[in-house]
């Protein structure tokens, strides 16, 4: 069985629904080397469908961390949850700014998890956010 591709029509409909940043570090597009990916919250390998209601906008970094991850540990708490879900979960629910912009803060166990292994905190991206804040176009 061959695989299903993200259509064009679903690549700019996921891209206009998350107004053009990462949906997990809201990250805007156009501002990282390469090229943002529309990817499968439920990984292909684990039975997701390619479907608009299993799709994100992902950038780079967060796309290549995530890979065909489901699942991270909570540091605090040390227990294993599922990663934040763009489709069925409101992000200000997990996740919340440094008062400088700069850091993600975890609010919740799938919220500290997903910051831990997207790696949303990694010294380049807190690099970047600075930047944008200061140019005034972080946080949206």
């Amino acid at each position: 069985m061959t695989p299903e591709r993200v259509t064009l029509a679903q690549r700019r409909a996921v891209h206009a629904r998350a107004g053009g940043r990462c949906e997990y570090c809201h990250t805007p597009d156009g501002f990282v080397p390469g090229s943002f990916a529309v990817e499968h919250i439920l990984p292909r390998a684990k039975g997701g469908r390619t479907r608009r209601q299993n799709l994100a906008l992902s950038c780079p970094a967060c796309n290549g961390h995530k890979y065909n991850k489901t699942e991270g540990v909570d540091a605090l708490n040390r227990v294993l949850v599922r990663l934040f879900n763009p489709r069925r979960q409101r992000w200000e629910d997990h996740f919340a700014w440094s008062d400088d912009f700069t850091f993600i803060v975890g609010l919740t166990p799938t919220g500290r998890a997903t910051i831990d292994t997207l790696q949303m905190n990694q010294h380049k991206m807190v690099n970047l956010r600075r930047l944008l804040t200061l140019a005034g176009l972080h946080p949206e």
